[in-house]
């Protein structure tokens, strides 16, 4: 029987309908593990983002993958129904090895480049309910189970580092917040883990082609480069199964501990790793971002892949 290092091991990715979430699952199940991939678009019902991706899809091609991916449709700002998807996980599995936080889906609220005055609070508020309280709640029922043994592993995945974040106006009030305080809980849930041998991991992926942003652009995985002609350093742009990999490999490795309480990029940890994104490159986009882009020069991706 072939062993992949993540065999045996149990995690749960909260928000894995599409996107980043999706991927990670599927790169977690790659590595062996056993996934519960968790969102509330299902094919019974659409959640308020109206996409077609569903949980079921994504637990199947988790298995596809090589790992055992199991669906549970669970709205995360809802306590009861996060604390009785971790009592099944417990009573299935009895541990939890891996916890992801990626739960989003405020895009559509988004005001973008209006002051605070201008922005409309009930959308606003909406957003970090969606971007904090969940990952809030999931961390309050999750981790019990997750710290019964150590090696635990808690990524929070974001956007912008913490550097980043901190030196940068992300367009919006809310999602500032939103961005900044995820990469918060990072720190403080690695803190309160950290007596437990576990370890809470702040992660940023670059510019990934999600479903929906290779709709934006007009292209298909297979064009993707087409985009360019939309927004020129679109070349720099990477697939949700790299930072996928980037979980993966941080879930893998047996001294993850050295990054307890930092914030990550997944152009930065596939350097660290050797990992690359489907095409066999490696895309640094906060680097390529801040050599290039924030710099006026013209969109080329050599030396940045």
């Amino acid at each position: 029987m072939t062993t992949t290092p993540l065999t045996g091991k149990v995690a749960l990715v909260a928000g894995a309908t599409r996107g980043a979430g999706r991927q990670i699952a599927i790169q977690l199940g790659a590595a062996g593990a056993t996934v519960y991939a968790t969102g509330r678009s299902s094919r019974a019902a659409r959640s308020e983002m109206d996409r077609p991706e569903t949980i079921e899809e994504t637990a199947e091609l988790v298995t596809a993958a090589g790992g055992t991916g199991i669906a549970v449709r669970v709205d995360h700002l809802v306590p009861e129904q996060v604390r009785d998807l971790v009592a099944r996980i417990d009573a299935e599995q009895g541990r939890l090895d891996v916890l992801v936080n990626d739960i989003w889906g405020a895009d559509p609220l988004i005001t973008w480049e209006k002051p605070v005055w201008e922005q409309p609070l009930e959308a606003g508020f909406r957003t970090l309910r969606l971007a904090v309280d969940t990952h809030i709640i999931t961390s309050h029922h999750a981790l019990p189970l997750l710290i019964r043994q150590p090696g635990g592993l808690v990524v929070e995945i974001g956007d912008g580092t913490k550097e980043y974040n901190d030196a940068n106006y992300r367009l919006s009030v809310f999602y500032d917040l939103a961005k900044v305080s995820v990469n918060r809980l990072a720190f403080t849930q690695a803190h309160e883990l950290e007596p437990h041998g576990c370890t809470a991991v702040a992660l940023t992926p670059g510019w990934i082609r999600s479903e929906a942003m290779l709709e934006h652009f007009g292209v298909t995985e297979a064009n993707w480069r087409d985009g360019a002609a939309k927004d020129p350093h679109f070349v720099m742009s990477e697939t949700p199964a790299f930072v996928g990999r980037a979980v993966a490999a941080l879930a893998a490795d047996p001294d993850r501990a050295r990054w307890n309480g930092k914030s990550v990029d997944s152009g930065g940890l596939a350097q660290e790793y050797g990992f690359t994104d489907l095409d066999g490159t490696r895309p640094h986009w906060s680097r390529y971002h801040d050599e290039v882009h924030l710099t006026g020069k013209p969109a080329d991706d050599t030396g940045y892949r």
